[in-house]
């Protein structure tokens, strides 16, 4: 396994915005040191679930800067850094390098589909070539039904192959147990699931941990999974692994952003944390108060503090 590894459960962290759809940098930041306090071994900023792709690259940048003089740990950092452009996700990793972050999180380019897989390990390795640093830590992103990109676990083997050193990883949000395993079986390739639902089936293979949305929220339960299944606990590990599924369950029968938002909403009574940026929209408030019902009736999930500092 490659160094500077995350071992643990890992939130790709929300981006909370004012009304006026700005960026809130001072909850961002009380966000991820709630996140890193109470179960979250790492955070993945700039992911979906922090809406990446409705921000720009100065804001990424900015809000980077804003977190590690914070004093959020950069190697506590795997950063998403993928656009369509190979220049701007040269730009922006370069930038998260420079910050000497455990990793970059990497999206195929999204725009153009059924392209090569000559044309895909070729943007791959003129973006490590491009970025020339020896810090380079890359995991790729895959999430097809969301990029319409397919990586294919022989285009992943061969980029780890070629690039051992550099290609380290790989975020799996395919939904695909196959696919999940089947990258696990590549040499030296770290697979993170892009949920918890397969946690403890792929930790028996050997991954450290999981990249999942619902770690805004659920982290300390998903972490003691975890930390039960390291303790040789895997009975208990098994059944804690139930209540974890049924919240994500619940959460994803939902629009997964805007539901996770407005349950902070509630939670935290700041009602701008609900806010999205378009083309998304935030769930509705009615809608948010029946999820939070079932989340603290069926599943006896806590919601009477708060999730987060009311920053």
């Amino acid at each position: 396994m490659s160094q500077n590894i995350i071992r643990g459960v890992i939130a790709p962290i929300l981006t909370p915005f004012h009304a006026d759809l700005a960026i809130n940098t001072a909850r961002y930041i009380a966000h991820a040191r709630h996140l890193l306090s109470n179960g979250c071994a790492g955070l993945a900023p700039f992911g979906t679930t922090g809406e990446a792709v409705s921000l720009g690259m100065d804001e990424r940048m900015k809000l980077l800067d804003a977190m590690v003089e914070a004093g959020i740990d950069p190697a506590s950092l795997i950063v998403g850094t993928g656009l369509p452009s190979l220049p701007d996700t040269a730009i922006l990793t370069r930038h998260a390098v420079g910050h000497s972050v455990a990793g970059v999180l990497v999206l195929p380019p999204f725009y153009y589909k059924r392209v090569s897989e000559e044309g895909l390990y070729a943007h791959y390795s003129r973006l490590i070539e491009d970025v020339g640093s020896d810090g380079l830590r890359l995991y790729l992103y895959h999430i097809p039904q969301v990029s319409g990109v397919d990586l294919s676990v022989p285009l992943v083997e061969k980029l780890r192959r070629m690039f051992p050193a550099t290609l380290v990883g790989i975020k799996d949000s395919s939904g695909d147990w196959d696919n999940t395993r089947a990258l696990i079986g590549i040499d030296g390739l770290t697979v993170y699931p892009g949920s918890e639902l397969p946690l403890i089936e792929a930790m028996d293979l050997g991954v450290p941990g999981c990249i999942s949305a619902t770690a805004n929220l659920n982290a300390a339960a998903i972490s003691k999974v975890i930390r039960l299944f390291d303790e040789g606990k895997k009975d208990e590990a098994q059944q804690a692994m139930e209540q974890v599924k049924a919240f994500r369950l619940k959460i994803q029968a939902h629009p997964v952003i805007a539901a996770q938002k407005r349950l902070l909403a509630l939670t935290t009574g700041k009602h701008d944390w609900a806010v999205v940026r378009p083309p998304l929209v935030p769930l509705e408030e009615s809608a948010g108060h029946v999820l939070a019902s079932e989340l603290m009736v069926e599943l006896g999930f806590d919601l009477s503090e708060p999730a987060v500092p009311a920053q």
